[in-house]
């Protein structure tokens, strides 16, 4: 690969680890679908960069916020931060290269969720977080609020409908989508999450071990919310080790109500796929919001 931001990229890992890097090697890896991702090596280091247009850097420092955020808590490993910059046409972040496994096995599963009961009882004074961020490359809106319910509805559905109206999703789903805007406080009238510390993004492709058995994340969508959240979207997208779902209960049980409350969650995220990544997502996206609705129409608010 012979990107032209690679002599800044190779600059900026210089000043931070205080010797003469040069990067003789590039090697393209999987790492999802919204950015160019590369392992650059000298022979001996070797470090995994993002790159994407220069409108893109500020999703990578809202990257690194929620990275040292999360490593802050000394419950999982993520991936260092070591540079992050522009050259007016490219941004790139540069990250610790990590030898990652996926969680495969049941003692995968125990682990994580061992780890992850304790990121979760990190906890705020309110729902949100200190800056907004991204999920994928879709803006989060996190302005702080007391209210789970309000925040749910006003920074996550409502810009994603309205994203959806925007390209083009309009009709039925926009119409299931004012109903749920009325109808989500019911399914909080009993419940009152905390303001856990949660990674936002947590699908199986964000979550790893590394060979000595260490739980480790990446990819953060973080802020302040119901850590529900995160178990459904480790559900939305091919799941967990099932051994992951028995320990985080047996650590921490769940609330009545969590069935119908994952749905909310995972229509988030749907909704999102289908902003990302077009109208393939349209029909789960809709049988889903109709369904949600359904159920609410049922309660009393």
């Amino acid at each position: 690969m012979n990107h032209p931001a690679l002599p800044l990229i190779e600059h900026a890992i210089r000043e931070r680890v205080g010797h003469q890097f040069s990067i003789r090697s590039t090697r393209a890896v999987s790492g999802g679908d919204i950015n160019d991702t590369v392992v650059v090596a000298d022979g001996a280091e070797h470090y995994f960069v993002k790159l994407g247009k220069a409108e893109r850097l500020p999703m990578y420092e809202a990257e690194v916020d929620g990275l040292l955020a999360l490593a802050a808590t000394g419950c999982m490993r993520t991936p260092v931060p070591i540079a992050c910059g522009d050259d007016m046409e490219h941004a790139f972040l540069v990250l610790e290269y990590l030898e990652l496994q996926p969680l495969q096995s049941d003692e995968d599963g125990a682990r994580f969720a061992q780890a992850l009961t304790q990121l979760h009882q990190n906890t705020g004074a309110q729902f949100g977080w200190r800056r907004d961020n991204h999920l994928g490359s879709t803006p989060q809106l996190n302005t702080p609020t007391d209210n789970w319910a309000l925040f749910f509805i006003e920074h996550r559905l409502r810009p994603q409908f309205a994203l959806a109206r925007a390209n083009g999703f309009s009709g039925e789903l926009q119409k299931q989508g004012e109903r749920l805007f009325a109808r989500v406080p019911a399914l909080f009238l009993d419940y009152r999450p905390r303001a856990s510390l949660v990674h936002g993004d947590l699908w199986h492709g964000n979550a790893a071990m590394l060979a000595d058995g260490t739980p480790a994340i990446f990819d953060p969508a973080v802020h302040y919310g119901d850590r529900e959240a995160d178990l459904a979207m480790s559900e939305l997208f091919g799941g967990f080790p099932g051994r992951f779902y028995a320990e985080y209960r047996r650590l921490w049980p769940l609330a009545e109500g969590y069935e119908e409350r994952k749905l909310l969650y995972s229509l988030y995220h749907l909704l999102n796929h289908l902003n990302l990544f077009g109208r393939g997502y349209l029909r789960e996206t809709l049988r889903l919001a109709t369904r949600l609705n359904t159920h609410l129409s049922m309660q009393r608010i």
